[in-house]
């Protein structure tokens, strides 16, 4: 393959001089006598040597562990893998050893078009002032405390303030629903509640301090309520003492944060609960410190000059990734609000882009969808924002299809750095990436992240190359799960990712490793489970079953996610009815309206179909990934045994749904 021919941008040697790997990659060969001759070699390195490896970014980056240990990596088998044992840390000491007058910490805007700049100073006295308040209130060391907030400045006080006591961080979006909170709250046992009185979106306020009411109740181990008064909606009684954020933040008493193991929780995020209540996933500080750093600086090529926006809800990954750029002295851009702007009746997706501009982002970031969305309404960003400081933008979420991407460089520029990445919630962070040395390819991520031991595989464990296979892992990672909440002996942690391959980690993603001169890029062709992946946030269909199924008039259901590379996401949900009853506009809208309450806006269905049947297994399981595949047009006999079905003759009704639908699908090939 010819790379100067194919390659749809190639950096020039100024930004390949300037980019950090580049000064990294430097540093190894004064410090550690390294010396690579291009990004796949420094890969390669960095998978084989993980020890040195992560040590050499714990130096380079200025990580700050204290202590001593006798082995970077003391035990490498997963899960059970030990990463710098008697080392002692503190994410939030980390963040604040950037502080600095010279530029903001937080630039954070609304959909309204308001922007107001948070200085590191006062940052690190609100930061203080709030972990202050929680000791006072006896929260320590591996208590966890709960957010219900949205993506504004005080959620990012919040969780430094628990990180600095010690204490278990935990978030959910406000647009979330009663039952989809409790189902992740009340598993970990949370001693404080820190929620807002609502949110905005498209110019509605919405109240939830109706569904916080409801929250209590059904997390008996919360003992104060932290009440920040987002939309000033009249506050509620809520049994347990509450105290105003302003009061909050105004305690006295500031520590510096508090130093704890390694391998000590800094949060709780949650998997889709495809199959029953949402795993709680266990990150540590010292891991999450590690890898994000590297991320942001070298994967990223982030630094104290730039301003950092990736639009997400907190209940996105992504939120904890931007919250990363701090970890490296980042100015970080907050976005709250519909990307469509506060007039729902006119909806205007220049929106960030104008909060691009004003707030001075030099890396933007969304989710492909948004990207696409772009497209389709064929936006020129550049005709109403001055776009000149954007030198990346990012994407993720879902795959970006080449038609997007292209789309990319004609509307923001044929110069800029088109960076996408592909990763997870379970382990914090991105298996497949960029680099800014590297020449970007259409339809491609351009690299394997450092440390990394990313590898396609097909069903019988062998490696592909060029092929489409399973994203494994096959060497820890520092930012892996320490564990699962209430997982005695790893049992949930170990069927999820390591039951295909013992050892090793399956994604759940298909992916195509792509070889380039320079470095092996990716292609990624969605979930390979059944996971619902709606524009970048994972639900498991376990949770939209339970709010579907409360309805009276449904006695059962089943919902695929159809997911395309170079086409929008296809999400239909399947219910079969009470005897006598009708799947009516009326009965429609009362699941999508159930749907957007329990769970989110995201996960109402594109289209819903009654059936006689829902096809299981002789156990009783749902066969949502045989359905799937044949959805997305493979053969009936190479997805599902007949034989291996309670009820086989269900299956008649979805062969031609399924063969109508692929007639449906070729005339927009």
């Amino acid at each position: 393959m010819s790379q100067q021919a194919s390659a749809v941008r190639v950096p020039t040697a100024g930004q390949v001089r300037a980019a950090r790997i580049t000064d990294f990659m430097q540093w190894l060969r004064r410090h550690q006598s390294r010396e690579f001759a291009d990004y796949e070699g420094l890969w390669k390195w960095s998978t084989d040597q993980p020890g040195e490896f992560w040590d050499a970014i714990r130096r380079y980056l200025a990580v700050p562990l204290h202590g001593s240990w006798p082995a970077v990596l003391a035990q490498s088998q997963m899960p059970g893998a030990s990463w710098f044992p008697g080392a002692t840390a503190n994410y939030a000491e980390q963040v604040f050893t950037h502080a600095t007058e010279a530029r903001p910490a937080i630039v954070f805007g609304r959909e309204d078009g308001s922007l107001r700049e948070i200085s590191w100073r006062e940052l690190e006295r609100d930061v203080g002032a709030l972990a202050a308040w929680l000791r006072a209130a006896g929260v320590g060391p591996g208590d966890r405390v709960v957010a219900y907030l949205p993506n504004i400045p005080e959620t990012v006080v919040a969780f430094l303030a628990a990180a600095s006591v010690g204490a278990v961080w935990s978030v959910c979006a406000p647009d979330m629903g009663s039952a989809s909170v409790l189902d992740r709250f009340r598993q970990i046992e949370p001693k404080v509640l820190i929620t807002a009185d609502g949110y905005v979106n498209a110019g509605r306020r919405f109240d939830r301090t109706g569904v916080v009411a409801e929250l209590l109740p059904g997390l008996p181990t919360v003992t104060d309520v932290v009440w920040v008064p987002n939309i000033d909606a009249p506050q509620v009684d809520l049994g347990v003492p509450v105290a105003a954020w302003r009061t909050a933040v105004a305690a006295s008493g500031r520590r510096e944060p508090l130093r704890v193991p390694f391998e000590h929780p800094l949060w709780i995020v949650y998997s889709s609960g495809t199959t029953g209540l949402p795993k709680a996933i266990v990150h540590g500080h010292g891991g999450i410190m590690l890898e994000h750093s590297k991320l942001s600086a070298l994967q990223n090529d982030l630094g104290p000059q730039d301003r950092f926006f990736w639009y997400s809800s907190t209940g996105w990954i992504m939120w904890n990734l931007q919250i990363a750029g701090l970890l490296i002295g980042t100015t970080i851009c907050l976005f709250d609000g519909s990307p469509a702007g506060s007039d729902a009746a006119a909806p205007d997706l220049n929106t960030l882009w104008r909060f691009a501009d004003r707030a001075g982002v030099t890396f933007f970031g969304a989710g492909a969808a948004f990207h696409a969305s772009c497209l389709k309404a064929a936006l020129a960003p550049v005709t109403a924002a001055n776009l000149s400081r954007i030198r990346a933008v990012g994407s993720t979420g879902s795959p970006l299809a080449p038609e997007v991407e292209q789309w990319i460089y004609r509307a923001i520029g044929p110069e800029i750095w088109v960076a996408p990445m592909s990763g997870g919630t379970d382990f914090a962070s991105a298996f497949v990436g960029s680099c800014a040395i590297l020449p970007s390819y259409l339809g491609e991520m351009q690299c394997r992240c450092l440390g990394a031991k990313v590898e396609a595989w097909n069903e019988a464990g062998t490696p592909v190359i060029d092929a489409v296979g399973e994203l494994v892992c096959t060497a820890p990672m520092p930012s892996m799960p320490l564990r699962f909440w209430n997982d005695p002996g790893d049992r949930r942690q170990t069927d999820s990712y390591f039951d295909m391959f013992p050892g090793v980690w399956r994604h759940g993603d298909w992916i195509r490793l792509v070889p380039h001169p320079q470095a092996v890029g990716g292609v990624i062709y969605g979930r390979s489970d059944a996971t619902i992946n709606r524009h970048g946030i994972r639900m498991g269909t376990a949770e939209l079953y339970r709010a579907v199924e409360s309805l009276p008039e449904i006695l059962d259901s089943l919902v695929v996610d159809l997911e395309y590379l170079g086409r929008e996401s296809y999400m239909p949900l399947f219910v079969v009815l009470q005897p006598g009853r009708t799947l009516d506009a009326t009965l429609i809208t009362r699941i999508n309206t159930q749907v957007r309450a329990q769970l989110s806006p995201r996960h109402v269905p594109n289209e819903t179909f009654a059936v006689p049947e829902i096809p299981r297994t002789l156990t009783g399981k749902k066969l949502e990934l045989p359905i799937k595949k044949l959805l997305l047009g493979e053969a009936a006999d190479k997805v599902l045994n007949r034989d291996a079905m309670a009820n086989p003759g269900s299956l008649d009704w979805f062969l031609e749904f399924a063969r109508r639908y692929q007639q449906r699908q070729k005339p927009g090939e």
